[in-house]
């Protein structure tokens, strides 16, 4: 899935994973959508944000 990194937050996504390539100061998240899987989920420990990159470090 090939996801763009918008210049400004995208409304409704809380993201305070600020080790994420989409993360913006404020618990942001800048991606233009989001995956979160897997489909048969029951509850929060099994779900997992696949849009997740790792922000590159210099």
């Amino acid at each position: 899935m090939n996801i763009n990194k918008m210049d400004q937050p995208n409304p409704g996504i809380k993201c305070v994973v600020n080790t994420c390539h989409y993360y913006m100061t404020g618990d942001y998240c800048s991606a233009e959508k989001i995956e979160v899987q897997p489909r048969n989920a029951t509850n929060t420990e099994e779900t997992d944000c696949a849009t997740f990159i790792p922000e590159a470090r210099a």
